[in-house]
């Protein structure tokens, strides 16, 4: 699997801010992607050295407008701790 396959994209959100001073990261990931694949697709695509990778699947969410129903669609994210001293540039303030 390629590694921007694994990696859709970075989720920037006040609560995954908070993490960043904290040295970890947060990215949307494949739905059949294990935490070796996201640690290897993030060490290659940003050049930097993780030390652990958490993994949340998240549940479908319903939603309505109005008389019509539905469902967000089902994502899994990864919490990427970087070693000390690396940073992604993406996340800059």
């Amino acid at each position: 699997m390629n590694s921007y396959d694994v990696v859709k994209k970075p989720i920037i959100t006040e609560k995954s801010m908070k993490l960043v001073e904290a040295n970890q990261y947060t990215f949307e990931v494949a739905k059949n992607a294990t935490k070796e694949d996201v640690k290897k697709a993030i060490e290659e695509i940003f050049k930097v050295r993780v030390k652990s990778v958490n993994m949340i699947n998240c549940l479908p969410k319903a939603k309505r407008v109005g008389k019509y129903s539905g469902f967000l669609p089902a994502v899994q994210k990864a919490v990427v701790k970087l070693a000390k001293g690396d940073k992604i540039e993406i996340y800059a303030k």
